[in-house]
């Protein structure tokens, strides 16, 4: 596909595609050119390098992101936060790949933005100063990013003993094996092991989530003086 036929927008998103199906590490503009038909040069014309491409397609997922509708309601501003950061999870559980490049890229543009400006509207329905809004939506973020980061690292661990020949899921089996020896070693990890209701140490978190999320939120409301209204 010559060059003056590609837009910006086709290539963005066919790198999402692309790094969905191979991750941060299958993202190289000769790969791209070949799901574009075209040369990896003509890439070029219209985005800098790997770096900004990812730069671009993160920010174009955080577009998925379903936002609630302003003004939010200050009885329920717990539930619409609960919901915001339940569906960035649920965008990162999507795109792997964008929660390991937060190690590495400094993500910005109109979609992230847009997410971090109906965050702090809906802090701010709640009654909270801005500054306060600002610690509320950073701490949110990091609980959404820590949750979705062992979802991250399972994908690529998968992606990568794939690519090497080797099993998966008789690597997890090995491994956590292993994992429970070590454990047997300490007395409270023994405990729960060999308790009535032993712990899976390979259980992916679930309601779980939520149930901390509110209770940061119970939490942060309290510190910062939301109010009793701040609690529901």
């Amino acid at each position: 596909m010559p060059r003056n036929t590609l837009t910006r927008e086709q290539i963005v998103r066919t790198a999402v595609d692309l790094l969905d199906e191979e991750g941060l590490e299958g993202l190289n503009m000769r790969n791209l050119g070949k799901r574009l038909d075209s040369a990896a040069t003509a890439v070029y014309w219209h985005v800098k390098n790997k770096d900004d491409l990812v730069l671009l397609a993160g920010d174009l997922v955080w577009h998925e992101i379903a936002l609630p509708e302003e003004p939010v309601d200050r009885a329920h501003w717990r539930t619409a936060a609960v919901d915001l950061a339940v569906g960035l999870r649920a965008m990162f559980g999507r795109h792997p790949w964008l929660v390991q490049a937060f190690g590495s890229h400094l993500f910005h543009g109109p979609g992230k933005a847009r997410y971090d400006d109906h965050c702090l509207a809906l802090h701010e329905a709640a009654g909270f100063a801005p500054a306060d809004a600002d610690r509320i939506a950073a701490a949110v973020f990091t609980q959404v990013l820590g949750a979705a980061l062992g979802d991250a690292a399972e994908v690529s661990l998968d992606r990568r003993l794939r690519r090497d020949g080797r099993d998966p899921q008789e690597q997890l089996d090995a491994t956590m094996a292993r994992a429970v020896e070590v454990a047997r070693e300490f007395p409270r990890l023994r405990a729960r092991l060999d308790g009535p209701e032993a712990l899976d140490y390979a259980a992916a978190p679930g309601a779980e989530f939520e149930e901390a999320l509110r209770a940061l939120l119970d939490g942060l409301a309290a510190r910062l003086g939301g109010g009793p209204d701040a609690r529901r």
